[in-house]
């Protein structure tokens, strides 16, 4: 049996020190390089821009405008976050991880929360309900009579209040004096279903 310490496993994985130092120089000389370029070229726009009005400023002035106006966008560069991923990219088919991202914004989540919110908001309050849930279950009525049948509730009202049934239709077009129930609720929903 070989005996090994965690040391040697750990320093072998390492690479030489001389290695590194070498392309990190040559990385800050072009770094350099390249800044003092960009620093000359912007300098020379500025000092031909400002002659061209007649302004004189000082050449020492005008480089450290430049540089301080590089170091910050090179600071500000290093501090954005990562672009966010693009909508598009989807994992390749197959099973999914098993994993729900619930900061994602789909359309299922949407939709729910665009009822789950009024509903939790109108919760005993016949005013509100009124307002806001009824004239959205009229709607879903319309267009699911519109989808099935071709009509809808203002355009042959006869024909879609035998479609809807008499709770249904009573339901959308006098409200009660009390909002319904999670029961009553479901029922209009599973009468609307059936559509």
């Amino acid at each position: 049996m070989v005996s090994t310490s965690i040391d040697d496993l750990l320093s072998s994985a390492e690479e030489p020190a001389g290695t590194r130092a070498e392309p990190a120089g040559r990385g800050r000389v072009r770094v350099l390089l390249r800044t003092l370029t960009v620093t000359a070229a912007i300098t020379v726009v500025v000092v031909v821009g400002l002659r061209a009005v007649g302004l004189q400023v000082s050449l020492w002035i005008i480089v450290a405008g430049v540089l301080a106006v590089l170091a910050v966008r090179r600071v500000t560069a290093a501090l954005t976050p990562p672009p966010p991923p693009r909508a598009a990219a989807r994992t390749p088919a197959g099973e999914e991880p098993g994993t729900w991202n619930w900061a994602s914004r789909d359309a299922l989540r949407t939709a729910i929360n665009g009822w789950e919110r009024p509903l939790d908001w109108c919760g005993g309050n016949r005013e509100r309900f009124t307002e806001r849930i009824l004239p959205r279950l009229g709607e879903l009525a319309d267009e699911r009579l519109r989808q099935k049948h071709g009509i809808t509730r203002e355009s042959d009202p006869a024909r879609a209040r035998t479609l809807l049934g008499e709770p249904l239709w009573t339901f959308l077009s006098a409200p009660s004096r009390r909002p319904p129930s999670p029961r009553d609720l479901a029922a209009i929903v599973a009468e609307l279903e059936k559509l």
